[in-house]
Parts: C-alpha cells; sequence; structure tokens
C-alpha cells in the first residue's frame, strides 16, 4: 500500500496567569506550526490558564471564579480563526466549560474551515495530591468522539485518560487513526516518585496504547513552572508500532513528525488484534470494582 502521510505538530507552551496572553501565544504558535507544513495542530490541556487544580476547591461555588468559557465563546471563536487562518486541523487542547451551570474540561476540534468537528469532555477526572481536578469538572458526558476528516480519523482524550487502556481501544473500534491526548502532566515538590519515574510510565503506557491498537499517538504536554507544579514537557508523537517519532524538550517549542497512516492500517490488518477479539470473555472489564 502506498505511503498516506500526514504533518502532525504540538504546540507545547508555557502559561503564564492571563488567559488573552496564553490565547495570543497558542495562536502565534498554531501559525508558526503552519508555517512549517502542519497540517494538523494540537495544543495543551487546558492551555488558557495556569494550572489551577493544584488547589484543592473547598467551596465549589467559586468555581465561577475560575476563568472559563462557553461553547462558543471568546477561546472557541479565537480557535476556530486560527484554523481558518492557517489552513489546518487544530485541537484545541482543552478548556474549561461552563455549560448550564455544570464545568467540564473540553477538547474542541476544529476543520480547516474553520467548523467545529466535535467536542470531547474529559471522562476520567483524577482527584490528587496537586491533581484536585473532580473539585471543578465533572465527568464528561459527549461519550468518545471520533471525527472523519481528509486527513485521516481523529480521536481525542485528555490527560488522565491516558492511564485507561478502554478509552484508547474505543477509540481504535470507532475507527481512529491517531489520537490526540492534550495534558497537563508534570511533577508536585514535595511528593516523591517512589513508583518509579512517572514521565517514563507515561510516555510508556501510550506507547502500549499504540502497538494495541494499531494507531497513531501524539500527547502534548505543557511545560514551565507554576506555584509548587513543575511541568515536563516532553511531548510525543508515536507510531501505530510504538515508535517514538519525536519527543519534545522540557522547554517551549513545536515538535513535528510526518505520520504514516497505511502503516497503521497495515499494523492492524497483520496483527489482526481486532479481528482476534472475545468480546464475550470480557464482561470483568464493565464491572465496577468490588470492594471485597
Amino acid at each position: 500500500m502506498t505511503q498516506n502521510k500526514v504533518k502532525i505538530s504540538l504546540v507545547q507552551m508555557k502559561m503564564v496567569n492571563d488567559v488573552s496572553s496564553n490565547l495570543k501565544k497558542a495562536v502565534s504558535m498554531i501559525q508558526e506550526a503552519a508555517s512549517d507544513g502542519a497540517e494538523i495542530v494540537c495544543l495543551p490541556e487546558l492551555f488558557s490558564t495556569q494550572y489551577f487544580p493544584q488547589y484543592d476547591l473547598s467551596d465549589k461555588a467559586l468555581k465561577d471564579n475560575i476563568p472559563h468559557d462557553t461553547i462558543p465563546g471568546k477561546i472557541y471563536d479565537a480557535l476556530s480563526s486560527a484554523a481558518i487562518d492557517n489552513n489546518v486541523i487544530l485541537i484545541g487542547g482543552s478548556i474549561f466549560e461552563k455549560c448550564d451551570g455544570h464545568f467540564f474540561n473540553t477538547s474542541l476540534t476544529f476543520n480547516s474551515d474553520g467548523k467545529l468537528l466535535g467536542k470531547y469532555r474529559k471522562i476520567h477526572i483524577p482527584h490528587d495530591e496537586k491533581f484536585y481536578e473532580q473539585s471543578y469538572f465533572e465527568k464528561g458526558n459527549t461519550g468518545f468522539n471520533v471525527m472523519k476528516t481528509n486527513k485521516g480519523n481523529i480521536g481525542t482524550l485528555i490527560c488522565y485518560d491516558q492511564w485507561f487502556p478502554e478509552a484508547a481501544r474505543c477509540n481504535a473500534l470507532l475507527g481512529a487513526d491517531m489520537i490526540f491526548y492534550p495534558t497537563a502532566i508534570g511533577t508536585a515538590e514535595g511528593i516523591e516518585q517512589a513508583e518509579g519515574s512517572w514521565q517514563e510510565a507515561w510516555e510508556n503506557v501510550m506507547r502500549g496504547h499504540a502497538i494495541a491498537n494499531g494507531v497513531i499517538v501524539a500527547a502534548c504536554n505543557r511545560v514551565g513552572v507554576e506555584d509548587s507544579m513543575t511541568f515536563w514537557g516532553g511531548s510525543f508523537i508515536i507510531d501505530a508500532f510504538g515508535k517514538t517519532l519525536v519527543r519534545a524538550s522540557s522547554e517551549e517549542e513545536i515538535v513535528s513528525a510526518s505520520v504514516d497512516l497505511n502503516h497503521g492500517y497495515d499494523i492492524r490488518e497483520g496483527w489482526r488484534f481486532f479481528y482476534n477479539r472475545r468480546p464475550e470473555c470480557y464482561d470483568l472489564i464493565c464491572k465496577e470494582e468490588s470492594n471485597d
């Protein structure tokens, strides 16, 4: 089969405590990526703000005081325009969305004509020290969403979703050629990495998703120090058989790679993971964990 290549770029950003400044920087970096030939561009999770969930929010009524947006809204409009102006498919990281009094961590994907291809509200919400996301976000209610484009079928997940193989498999079963993970992950002052390197585990688990599903996986992280958090960057693009095509440094930058969609097709057809599935044996996966 002939190659069917698409150029992906990941915008690895450092955020400040000002939405307009972050949005302006994101648009500028999208333009820079497009000038270098990017056809699909991805931003990090919650790119318009610093990572506010590092602070536990005891009074949930205060969520209205955290910078948020609606769909459509200011950030939506800016991302739509950036997709048009630069003729790219744009995975707009994620935003702190308010909808009818509810709050979500939501990723928006725009076609190169500026139209919204789809949105995904983060389904798996962490609640650990310095990652107090359940104090801010409700669990997503849009389900998984794979968008058909002229550059391939795109699935989006968000950060903590990366630890759940079910999420990647659902996207693959829905036809994804590539899965993007806008991300905000790093280390926290005073918290030891007792289990081992968090960054290595982060990349390795998604390498497994790529291989098991025959899909391209791209994770776009943030960088910089934000109070007690240090975001390590390391954004990467992995091909459909687990090869890391590019990995960013710990600095603000754009990283890009050309990916071959047909390579993923060949993996899925050759290794036949989907054909040989036994869904009738997987009931246990759909049961809640027992406390017994």
